[in-house]
């Protein structure tokens, strides 16, 4: 199956802000994106989706959420959405570190076999803000990746600078691994344990949208996840 999963890392890094709020609040997030992509390999067959969010971010860290988007997996499986829930706590350890944590579940729906693939992920993320910038670990493991048995991690590095007031680039790097490649495999025979995702992006906003510009690239040479630019265009509601 020429697919794979998704766990935006847009959607992380919301689920962190929204946990960071100091009070009760609850907040819809709508996205129109180029490209779904999910570690640089495309889960909109290379094209444009609309997505959205809704968050509730409570006292103390806690936050719960939900996030869908349309999906194409190839013509021979009519999959074509994405619903997704997660819930998780972020601490703030001190005035430089930050601690998330929580659990998702990645629902799949249109197709007969679209539940499937459902499987649920445990992540950890930490970040460091500083005089450079904001510093990221993150990391996440599933028991059963898409449906498969196979166990699953994602390690992440990435960092954020501010080139000038409401300008920033963040550059990433994080690696994929398959604890059992005879159940999920990567590359082009799918016997690949592991393959590496690089991103360089550019974000800002005006007049109540947020814009990221990205361009990433993989290990691999799947067509899906070749050398891309990804074009995001999103704006954030409170209730």
């Amino acid at each position: 199956m020429n697919i794979m999963n998704k766990k935006l890392i847009t959607l992380a890094s919301t689920c962190l802000l929204a946990a960071g709020s100091a009070h009760a609040d609850v907040s819809s997030t709508v996205n129109l994106t180029s490209d779904y992509t999910f570690n640089g390999v495309s889960q909109t067959d290379s094209d444009p989706a609309l997505q959205a969010s809704l968050d509730y971010a409570g006292d103390g860290g806690f936050y719960v959420g939900t996030w869908a988007s349309n999906v194409d997996f190839g013509a021979s499986d009519d999959t074509n959405i994405e619903w997704d829930f997660y819930v998780g706590n972020y601490w703030q350890l001190n005035d430089k570190v930050g601690l998330d944590a929580g659990v998702a579940y990645y629902t799949y729906h249109g197709d007969d076999g679209s539940s499937d693939y459902q499987y649920g992920e445990a992540y950890t993320k930490f970040g460091y803000n500083s005089s450079m910038g904001d510093t990221e670990l993150n990391f996440w493991y599933a028991w059963d990746y898409f449906g498969t048995g196979a166990g699953h991690y994602i390690m992440m590095a990435a960092h954020t600078f501010t080139v000038s007031e409401g300008h920033n680039i963040r550059v990433s790097i994080d690696r994929s691994t398959s604890d059992d490649v005879s159940k999920w495999g990567w590359g082009n025979n799918f016997d690949e344990k592991s393959y590496n995702h690089y991103r360089i992006e550019y974000t800002t906003s005006f007049s109540g949208f947020d814009f990221n510009l990205a361009a990433e690239d993989t290990s691999m040479d799947w067509d899906t996840s070749d050398s891309r630019v990804v074009l995001s265009v999103s704006r954030t509601f409170g209730f």
